[in-house]
């Protein structure tokens, strides 16, 4: 029985070395397209690619870092800081095609209203704050299902082979925290609680579509703003750099969640 069994371990070791080899073969194999926002663009890592322009494409973002460890067989990196679903539609779908295998995208925030709610609650009242993150909030179970809709459906016509992932937002704020950077427990609660609407939204809508949906809140807690080890950039100089993923946030928070579902 010795040699049956030997012969045996060799076939199942064999078979464990092949399948081992399939996630990296088929990562190199890919034809990936980086969509989205400033989330997806790295803004907030500090630096960028020269051509990139305003659209704060970086080295350090996520799909930049995902492309640089696989080696995929072509890579167009099309995300861009301050995109809204409808930029997406009109500068950034015509990057698919039949050949796309793998395709990621973040988008949404800008929609209901990011950046306005950040100004808001860093400069208003708490009761202003509030007040505006609950008509964003409006906004993202209202109107922005529909929006997420018409961006998927074009991204899967356009690319119906490709494997799609939706990334969304973390949460912003250590809550309660001590350290000081002008926001109240009350301000920063309300701005979490949006990014929550959000992945409540986002989440629905790819999984409707039937695209794989990584919730970011999780992968982040414990290294929002003022948390002990910080993943994202409070008020920051240049000012759009402010509120986004630092290098940490990029390369600890979201890399691994695109990772997790492509090997």
């Amino acid at each position: 029985m010795r040699p049956v069994r030997m012969v045996v371990v060799a076939v199942l070791t064999a078979a464990s070395a092949l399948l081992a080899t399939v996630p990296a073969q088929a990562a190199a194999a890919a034809n990936y397209v980086a969509l989205g926002d400033s989330y997806s663009s790295g803004t907030g890592t500090g630096s960028y690619y020269g051509d990139s322009g305003s659209c704060k494409r970086s080295q350090y973002s996520y799909p930049a870092l995902w492309a640089a460890a696989h080696g995929p067989a072509s890579f167009k990196f099309v995300a861009c800081s301050g995109a809204k679903t409808g930029d997406v539609l009109a500068n950034q779908v015509g990057a698919l095609s039949a050949a796309t295998t793998l395709a990621t995208i973040s988008v949404g925030g800008n929609d209901a209203g990011f950046t306005d709610v950040i100004t808001t609650c860093t400069l208003g009242t708490d009761s202003a704050c509030t007040s505006r993150v609950d008509q964003a909030k409006a906004y993202a179970t209202g109107t922005l299902p529909g929006l997420l809709d018409n961006v998927y459906a074009q991204i899967r016509g356009r690319a119906p082979s490709a494997q799609v992932v939706v990334l969304g937002y973390p949460r912003l704020y250590k809550v309660p925290g001590s350290c000081s950077v002008g926001l109240s427990d009350t301000k920063r609660a309300a701005i979490n609680s949006a990014s929550d609407t959000l992945h409540s939204v986002i989440s629905g809508r790819a999984s409707a579509r039937g695209f794989a949906y990584r919730d970011l809140r999780g992968a982040f807690a414990g290294h929002e703003i003022c948390s002990s080890a910080w993943w994202l950039n409070s008020l920051s100089w240049p000012v759009e750099e402010s509120y986004h993923p630092n290098r940490d946030g990029q390369r600890l928070g979201y890399l691994p969640q695109l990772t997790a579902v492509t090997g």
